[in-house]
């Protein structure tokens, strides 16, 4: 009797707890209606809006944003950002407001182009090195690299493989990308939710700084005013310089959908040049909406160079405005190659 006491009491708590959230639920009286299909929209589409009215309300008005940007019932996307974006409708009627919304997926409107390459020269690379972000500056390459107990930040002579500085992270830490900017060298880590900086001649450690909504850190780079910042997602991500806030974002789309696990990243051009981890392929973006313009194919690198156990991906990339050359490599690779982008 007792067991059966304690259950019924339990019963009644669930069932009561139940009905509340339900009394809470106001069902919506409109509902946001768009031409998007299947909730996907492309770049020089006009958004065309409606709502439905289900209670036949007399409406005195009606405010439609999108991302908290006031739009109207139609509307040309060719400014927007691609990726998922929210459609708010505040509808005023019967002197009382009801405010709904819609998700659509903004994509581009081109399939990316396809690129190859041609090896220009080959260098010799520490083939212990867990590759996670390299960076010109002045003529020298910089490198971050990753695991626990192995990251490091170094300064090499990548003709010839000699390291010229370097510094070892603490054992709690797991390195990932940096960028080199007014003299200073910005290095994340991975889940730690931390990244540092330097002085780029000395090294000395200059601070720290702490992550947002980002997460983890994946890659960085910057166009000298802006530093743009990967987490492992479809998302990159804008820092103030100076204080190392995150300003916003841009995801990352195709014209059939998003692309996932963006990592090291460089600037090249005006465009982002990002990896996407464990593909063997980089991918060129326009920094301003997201989209992908064209895709690297380096599928055939790994091939070249040592083959052992510990061989991983592709990654690690940077331009040298010295020679106007691109450099990649991989984790555990024994060769960084200088090669020139093919547009066929």
């Amino acid at each position: 009797m007792k067991i059966f006491k304690q259950l019924t009491i339990i019963f009644l708590i669930v069932l009561l707890s139940s009905c509340g959230s339900n009394s809470n639920k106001k069902k919506k009286d409109f509902i946001i209606q768009t031409n998007a299909k299947k909730g996907d929209i492309s770049i020089g589409e006009t958004l065309k809006i409606t709502l439905e009215n289900k209670k036949k309300h007399t409406v005195d008005s009606v405010l439609y944003t999108l991302n908290g940007n006031i739009i109207k019932e139609t509307t040309n996307l060719n400014n927007f950002k691609l990726g998922k974006h929210i459609i708010e409708a505040t509808v005023y009627f019967n002197n009382t407001k009801q405010t709904v919304n819609t998700a659509v997926t903004l994509l581009n409107n081109k399939a990316p182009q396809i690129y190859t390459f041609k090896i220009i020269s080959e260098y010799p690379h520490d083939i212990t090195s867990y590759t996670q972000g390299i960076e010109f500056f002045n003529d020298s390459l910089y490198e971050s690299t990753g695991q626990y107990k192995e990251s490091k930040l170094r300064h090499v002579d990548y003709k010839t493989g000699k390291i010229l500085k370097n510094i070892n992270l603490a054992d709690e830490y797991f390195g990932e990308g940096l960028t080199i900017l007014n003299n200073k060298i910005y290095q994340l880590t991975w889940q730690e939710g931390t990244g540092f900086v330097y002085d780029v001649n000395t090294f000395d450690k200059l601070s720290s700084f702490k992550y947002g909504n980002s997460k983890e850190g994946w890659g960085l780079c910057n166009n000298d005013t802006v530093i743009y910042k990967s987490d492992g997602t479809e998302k990159i991500w804008t820092l103030d310089p100076n204080t190392l806030t995150e300003q916003g974002f841009i995801q990352v789309y195709t014209n059939k959908g998003k692309i996932g696990r963006i990592n090291e990243l460089e600037w090249v051009d005006g465009k982002i040049y990002a990896n996407i981890y464990q593909k063997d392929g980089v991918a060129i973006i326009n920094p301003k909406n997201g989209a992908v313009i064209a895709v690297i194919d380096f599928s055939s690198l790994k091939k070249k160079v040592t083959q052992h156990e510990k061989l991983d991906v592709l990654n690690g990339i940077a331009y040298n405005t010295v020679t106007n050359t691109i450099f990649v490599t991989g984790k555990r690779w024994d060769k960084l190659f200088e090669v020139e982008i093919v547009k066929e």
